[in-house]
């Protein structure tokens, strides 16, 4: 008798285990199905590293005998619309003035954050974003000629310059600025992605005893007398991902 209920017990579990099993994946087949039927997805995006270049500088240095450049770019994704971004590089330029020829030579670093204003759809990774930068330089300038315009009986004569203190190089300079960006990255591949920016720089602290910087690596071109200056950038950059993160809340699907 004993064996004949214990046998009809293990048969019933045996009966009930299947409908046990079965509850959550049917609680979940019905919950997607819920979420399909009401056209919603969550919204996963990539977090990660992204590292790329600035292509107009490698094309300049190639085209351009009197330049050599190199721009390494990276920014990492810290939340939904927040970046932490900068630019690392070397510049070298030779210029030719009415009144000087002199070679700039030194790097630069700039730090510091991007606002992505887009919103994108399910599934893009694009940017229009705005940002701002800290930027420092340290380099040398190198006056290679100089000329002298005189005044002498009503004819402009030209004389060149023979100084050695004038002639030599200034090193040990720096530069300090702040750079407001307008930008935007698209997606071409999974993780590859291309960009461009317009830059305007207001510099902070420049050291210019003697000679005058007409020319500063990371923010180039810079005008007597004043403060600001405009550059820009086209980048190729790949992306690393490292982990996916999805928003607050699920977004319907285009």
């Amino acid at each position: 008798m004993k064996n004949k209920l214990a046998f009809v017990f293990f048969i019933s579990l045996y009966c009930c285990f299947p409908s046990i099993s079965q509850e959550k994946p049917l609680k979940e087949a019905k919950e997607t199905i819920k979420k399909e039927e009401n056209n919603e997805k969550t919204y996963y995006q990539q977090y990660g590293l992204r590292l790329g270049a600035d292509i107009t500088k490698p094309i300049r240095s190639f085209l351009d005998k009197n330049y050599q450049g190199l721009e390494i770019v990276g920014d990492y994704r810290w939340n939904y619309r927040y970046y932490f971004a900068g630019e690392v590089g070397k510049e070298r330029k030779s210029s030719h003035t009415d009144y000087f020829d002199f070679t700039t030579n030194g790097q630069y670093i700039k730090l510091g954050v991007d606002y992505n204003s887009y919103t994108n759809w399910y599934g893009m990774e694009n940017m229009i974003y705005f940002g701002g930068r800290y930027g420092f330089s340290t380099f040398n300038q190198e006056v290679t000629g100089y000329t002298l315009h005189t005044l002498h009986n009503y004819w402009n004569e030209s004389v060149i310059g023979t100084q050695s203190d004038i002639l030599t190089t200034y090193k040990g300079r720096t530069a300090h600025w702040l750079e407001a960006i307008l930008g935007m990255k698209v997606e071409l591949f999974k993780h590859f992605y291309a960009g461009a920016s317009v830059r305007f720089s207001f510099l902070l602290y420049q050291q210019k005893n003697d000679f005058p910087n007409f020319w500063i690596p990371g923010v180039q071109r810079v005008w007597e007398g004043s403060k600001f200056g405009i550059n820009y950038n086209y980048t190729l950059s790949y992306m690393i991902p490292l982990y996916k993160k999805t928003k607050e809340k699920t977004y319907k699907a285009p």
